[in-house]
């Protein structure tokens, strides 16, 4: 059970209610605060629907941030929406697994490859390697490179976010757990 009360709009002011058109249980947790929630919204919005970055490439770098910290939220949402909606394989969950433990060798192009490098480090190393750096600088555009950056570092925060406020993953998310799970 989270460790603030999962809101409803119900529960809102007539102008904060919007903060839920999806109410997912971090949503629910977040608008405790609207105006943390409307905040964290925009730059979520953005890495979402704004950015030019492949969103195959965003949604791997997510799952891997997921995958490595073992977040049980991040990683079930982010297979379901990257499978479902951003062109993620089943395959390329798998792939994550096994380029993670063998800290590359999934099988992944050199881009996808340095996406997942890219990610790993940040979340181990709280930066890219300079080898890495400069795959990613090789093969995507400033803005891309920047916004892959911004979103790694991003969801690195919203997983010890999710943590740190204990948030449930929902039920329909949870069966991803079953078909891809988590390391114990």
């Amino acid at each position: 059970m989270a460790r603030v009360p999962y809101l409803t709009a119900d529960d809102l002011a007539p102008e904060d209610k919007e903060l839920l058109k999806r109410p997912i249980t971090l949503h629910r947790a977040l608008v405790n605060s609207p105006g943390m929630a409307r905040a964290f919204g925009t730059l979520g919005g953005y890495i979402r629907h704004g950015s030019t970055l492949d969103p195959r490439l965003r949604e791997l770098a997510i799952i891997q941030v997921g995958y490595l910290t073992r977040s049980p939220y991040e990683y079930s949402h982010h297979c379901r929406l990257g499978i479902e909606q951003f062109g993620v394989s089943e395959e390329d969950v798998r792939a994550i697994t096994r380029d993670t433990e063998a800290d590359g060798g999934g099988g992944f192009p050199e881009l996808d490859s340095a996406v997942l490098r890219a990610a790993r480090e940040m979340v181990t190393d709280l930066a890219v390697s300079d080898a890495t750096f400069a795959v990613l600088d090789t093969k995507l555009d400033r803005a891309d490179l920047v916004d892959l950056i911004v979103t790694i570092g991003f969801y690195c925060g919203v997983v010890r976010i999710l943590a740190s406020l204990e948030i449930d993953v929902e039920d329909d998310y949870a069966k991803w757990l079953e078909r891809f799970p988590l390391p114990a």
